[in-house]
């Protein structure tokens, strides 16, 4: 869930209340919040990079929310404010309205041709005669950015560029260029680059570099123009410094650069709906014209509100409530949803602010959040179930009591481990091993799923050598596989792996765990209807120390000494055998 910030003091001159902590706690209940924490800048600061750097930050108290994934209009302080003053019935929710040019003619935004290979689509609106102050300026900010990591998908989907529509002249022209040919000052910077230059620029910088994969590897990037040559944005790395927006800002032009159009018009209506109420006339946005290159002509941002049709009894049947249409109607209007009764139906109007209402579903769920879930009366399902634990969960939680009860300590490692740990330390090639590999890694040890639960293990013997001898560890846990049978490549083995660390081997201490789990597993010792084990070559146990465990007639793990080379490689010094048993074969 996105957390959204706001300085509380801020908040309830906006509201037009003070609250306490507790009471605007259960206010974000009511409203299908979560009132995170309660911090300021400098707790923040302290935490992160110690008391004296903190020393200069602001005290000023900050409300951390967090907000529904899907509630994009939630995301700042202007949407967050509108949508607790509706709830509350203090303000009716506004309409928004898109109005012609004054000047009579619309800003333009050519799409040339170019653009097809990298962003297809644009969107443009204006904001005219809007009053900034700091606190809206730095909110107008920041909600770009919740944006961009939303449902821009970092930018990847939708990158958003507003501009001071005073510094620059249209029409517009969204093209695409080489990247020796793109030259510009880029935000915050006095002096020209090239596109190529700034690739290399800002692969150093913390925040920008997590973009430059988006076109780096194109040969042509976007860029848009306006009709002198000024550089407005090179989307979706950076803008121009030329048309940078200021508290000073009075009109503002806003464009979208996108390769999802759905996305795009989405994030365009959220920019105005959220800010338009600053301006000289409140929750009004002109239209801008986007011309594409087969010379369709499309008008944004669309603002379209829309009709639903449904009955209070649908609500009521899953709500779980018994309340009047008008009632009903009344829950959703609170949650922005204007809403009227018409015979025994419910019209509800969903406005542009509202694009995660896509479904009856997503209307019943508001009015559900409106009549409180604290307030639904409890009833005793119709059907009844007769829950059951799943019989590999049972029979693991079996074994893991009967191993402590062994003298083993049980550890619990990670899913996820570097290509090393299951291979180049076991002595194996990791081409023979059937792993799955994360794409993009974000560490060296985090890189696949693991195959084998003995390198979590030995390296939990690593961090604990100090601890007194002998160590005795065992884990109960899934691996995982590829597996081309399965529709997603991939199965989960639930796996038993065991390990001693001594001065001596142990090998017959590892042998009495097995003969000990082959007992309460009610396999006793046959060849052909028991278990058995054979001796066995495996690079990762030493030579002649290592033997294949078979129960009725099927190989279901190993058992026996380490290799010394596979003991260095994880940093231990002593002798240490292992067992590793794959449990689901005895279900």
């Amino acid at each position: 869930m996105p957390t959204v910030s706001v300085k509380r003091d801020l908040l309830f001159q906006a509201l037009g209340k003070t609250y306490s902590d507790e009471e605007f706690d259960e206010l974000c209940f009511e409203f299908g919040l979560e009132l995170d924490e309660i911090t300021s800048e400098r707790d923040m600061m302290s935490r992160e990079q110690g008391d004296e750097r903190a020393s200069a930050a602001s005290d000023v108290v900050l409300y951390k929310i967090d907000v529904p994934a899907n509630r994009y209009d939630l995301l700042c302080l202007e949407g967050l404010v509108r949508g607790l003053q509706v709830f509350k019935q203090r303000i009716e929710a506004p309409r928004y309205r898109c109005v012609k040019a004054s000047g009579g003619e619309a800003q333009k935004l050519i799409i040339t041709k170019e653009t097809a290979a990298v962003r297809p689509h644009a969107v443009a609106a204006v904001l005219r005669n809007i009053t900034f102050t700091q606190d809206r300026y730095d909110s107008f900010i920041e909600l770009q950015e919740k944006l961009h990591q939303n449902v821009c998908r970092k930018r990847t989907l939708v990158a958003i560029g507003t501009h001071d529509l005073d510094t620059i002249s249209g029409p517009f022209t969204y093209t695409a260029k080489p990247p020796g040919d793109i030259r510009f000052s880029p935000l915050n910077q006095s002096t020209e680059y090239t596109a190529t230059q700034l690739m290399d620029l800002y692969k150093t910088d913390s925040h920008l570099r997590h973009y430059l994969h988006i076109i780096e590897d194109e040969p042509l990037y976007p860029v848009i123009y306006d009709s002198n040559g000024v550089v407005l944005s090179m989307p979706p790395i950076i803008n121009g410094n030329h048309s940078k927006i200021s508290l000073n800002t009075k009109n503002v032009f806003i464009e979208c650069t996108a390769t999802d159009l759905t996305k795009a018009k989405i994030v365009l209506d959220m920019m105005v709906t959220m800010f338009s109420e600053y301006c000289a006339e409140p929750f009004t946005v002109e239209e801008a014209e986007v011309m594409y290159p087969d010379g369709r002509c499309c008008v944004y941002p669309e603002l379209a509100y829309r009709t639903e049709t449904l009955s209070g009894e649908f609500i009521n049947r899953r709500v779980g409530i018994k309340e009047s249409a008008e009632n009903i109607s009344g829950l959703l209007t609170r949650m922005c949803l204007r809403s009227e009764v018409t015979g025994d139906q419910i019209k509800v109007e969903i406005p542009p602010t509202r694009s995660d209402v896509i479904h009856a579903c997503d209307i019943m769920e508001d009015a559900a959040i409106a009549y409180g879930f604290n307030n639904i009366a409890r009833t005793t399902p119709k059907t009844y179930t007769v829950a059951n634990q799943l019989p590999l969960n049972k029979l693991t939680e079996l074994l893991r009591t009967d191993l402590a009860a062994a003298g083993f300590t049980e550890g619990l490692t990670f899913t996820l481990c570097s290509q090393e740990d299951i291979a180049d330390k076991l002595g194996k090639n990791i081409k023979d091993i059937k792993a799955v590999h994360i794409a993009n890694p974000k560490t060296a040890e985090f890189q696949v799923a693991r195959t084998t639960l003995l390198p979590g293990l030995l390296k939990t013997l690593a961090a604990n050598r100090k601890m007194p001898l002998p160590l005795k560890l065992f884990e109960i846990s899934d691996v995982v596989m590829k597996d081309d049978k399965k529709d997603v490549g991939a199965r989960n083995n639930r796996r038993l792996c065991a390990v001693f660390y001594n001065k001596s081997p142990g090998f017959e201490v590892i042998h009495g765990l097995l003969d000990r789990v082959m007992q309460l597993l009610e396999v006793k010792p046959d060849h052909r209807h028991g278990y058995s084990i054979k001796a066995v070559e495996d690079s990762t146990f030493f030579p002649g120390r290592c033997a294949e465990i078979f129960a009725r007639g099927q190989s279901v793990g190993r058992l026996g000494v380490l290799h010394p080379d596979v003991i260095n490689r994880f940093e231990l010094t002593l002798p240490c055998s292992a067992l590793d048993l794959d449990i689901e074969q005895f279900l």
